[in-house]
């Protein structure tokens, strides 16, 4: 058996206004002006807590394998890296890593030094994922960004001499304001860095945050649908062009063996246990999540009662819904023999309109051309509902 594990930091030095993640700064949890060194110390001591929890979960004889650990947040890059290394190292003590297990970790270009690169390339990170979000002072502002290109170079130069392959960079596109120059300047900067991986997201307004606030009260604009699909098709085409293929909507890759293999874990059905507040976890089609605030995690941990907010478990029904859900967001996309006769009509229309490759679907495949992939969301609702 394989089990992967996510490890949320919920730490943030200040909050992006178009974030809704799982994270607090220091002074919203109440810690002040706590320094780093000790919430990170606290906060890892309370993680290696809960991975201990999961061990109990198995049969000491038969521990899983862990494939891949991912670091993500919040900004995973504020942590020391020596409680970064206490932790990966509490891992394999207790389960076992694979021989080529994939490590990531989530930063914040302007988090990243010298020091600290060097100390997360030998705790055993192996893969960075960088925020960039844009290259454009002003799409960043709007965003509530506060690095500077320069920070992200820098911190990639630092990767690449201290050994880390795996490096990714994520981008947001359709932010209010951000014209199609501002975007080809985006990609301009992406594609002159030392990457082999680039995720980009179509901004979406979540309500309570910031930016929605804006948006509600007229102060900046929503974002476009049409514009959004044709910047997806920009951002396509010249990842295309310069070597990158796309494997998930919104992933590219330049090659196979620079693929996140830990998201592929979750589009892929397989298990994984979420550390830290908020976190979800799936084992053989049961889901849980955590309580959300870290200090109520912390403290249940410490006390010895349940850090599980709420769970489920999936019927055979929902689990297939779910393997069409996310297996058609892949370039492999899903077996045709996975689908009803019902569903294969429902197919039929979106071959009319050529946003179903006609080719894979003779060869046995439902997967999606660029149209498709642009109303990926309606295809699946079509399907599921």
């Amino acid at each position: 058996m394989k089990l992967s594990f996510y490890i949320h930091i919920p730490y943030c030095i200040k909050r992006c206004g178009y974030c809704d993640f799982n994270t607090y700064t220091p002074a919203e949890l109440g810690q002040g002006e706590v320094a780093r060194s000790e919430i990170s110390s606290r906060y890892m001591a309370a993680v290696a807590q809960e991975i201990l929890r999961a061990a109990d979960q198995f049969d000491s004889s038969q521990m899983p394998e862990v494939p891949t650990i991912f670091f993500g947040g919040g900004t995973p890059s504020l942590m020391d890296p020596h409680d970064i290394a206490a932790t990966i190292e509490k891992i394999d003590e207790v389960f076992s890593l694979s021989e080529q297990c994939e490590i990531t970790l989530e930063a914040n270009p302007d988090t990243l030094d010298e020091r600290n690169v060097a100390g997360f390339a030998a705790a055993g990170i192996n893969r960075i994922s960088l925020g960039v979000q844009s290259a454009n002072q002003k799409v960043l502002a709007t965003l509530d960004r506060t690095h500077k290109s320069s920070n992200v170079t820098r911190a990639l130069d630092l990767a690449v001499s201290n050994g880390i392959q795996g490096r990714s960079i994520d981008l947001i596109y359709g932010t209010p304001g951000e014209s199609v120059a501002d975007l080809e300047e985006s990609l301009d900067f992406a594609l002159s860095l030392p990457i082999d991986h680039i995720s980009a997201y179509a901004l979406i307004v979540e309500s309570g945050t910031r930016l929605a606030r804006q948006v509600d009260s007229g102060e900046i604009a929503s974002p476009d649908d049409d514009e959004m699909a044709e910047k997806y098709r920009i951002i396509d085409e010249r990842l295309e062009q310069a070597g990158f293929d796309w494997y998930e909507l919104s992933n590219w890759a330049r090659s196979a063996g620079a693929r996140s293999r830990h998201n592929q874990v979750y589009w892929n059905g397989g298990n994984w246990w979420g550390v830290g507040p908020g976190a979800h976890s799936h084992l053989d089609g049961r889901r849980w999540w955590n309580i959300k605030n870290p200090i109520s995690y912390m403290n249940a941990l410490k006390e010895k009662s349940t850090i599980i907010a709420g769970e489920e478990t999936l019927d055979e029904s929902a689990k297939h819904d779910e393997r069409i859900m996310l297996g058609i967001r892949l370039r492999e996309g899903i077996a045709r023999s996975e689908l009803s006769t019902k569903q294969e009509e429902v197919v039929s229309k979106y071959l009319l309109s050529m946003d179903v490759d006609e080719r894979a679907w003779s060869e046995g495949r439902l997967t999606l051309t660029l149209s498709g992939r642009l109303i990926a969301d309606r295809i699946v609702r079509d399907l599921v509902l």
